[in-house]
């Protein structure tokens, strides 16, 4: 690089001022073109707004059903049950060893992988593998 090399930094662009006169190609209604709800101040429709038509989310049938009584389960698989430095794992002892972030209406207990040491587990469920697994190696399966 040299001094004769130098360049002035690029300027941002500058924001377009509007209704400055005619000349400024954007004079007299500023863009807006002539009256109209899209012209006015504050003008403009809301989103989804189909000018008083039913709108397209209103018209199309609703399909499903959410069931308000369904439990949402943590779910914790015996690799994961490794990772717990307490021989007494609940989930406050999931939550506090890093292991899952909340334990929302309970957790499950999942067979997959392999469990290396004598645990006692205090669960919302277990899957019937997971169970034999666990009291295979002389631990507890406990239901809350």
């Amino acid at each position: 690089m040299k001094l004769d090399e130098l360049k002035p930094a690029q300027k941002g662009k500058e924001r377009t001022r509007v209704g400055r006169g005619v000349g400024s190609g954007l004079g007299k209604t500023s863009g807006k073109g002539h009256k109209g709800q899209k012209a006015r101040s504050g003008g403009g429709v809301r989103r989804g707004f189909e000018g008083g038509q039913t709108p397209l989310y209103r018209r199309l049938p609703k399909r499903g059903f959410n069931n308000i009584n369904s439990k949402n389960y943590t779910e914790i698989t015996l690799t994961m049950l490794n990772k717990s430095n307490s021989e007494e794992v609940t989930a406050q002892s999931l939550i506090n060893d890093g292991i899952i972030s909340k334990a929302n209406d309970g957790i499950v207990i999942l067979a997959t992988g392999k469990l290396d040491k004598k645990l006692t587990v205090k669960a919302a469920r277990f899957t019937k593998a997971a169970k034999e697994k666990i009291e295979a190696l002389g631990g507890k399966a406990e239901v809350i």
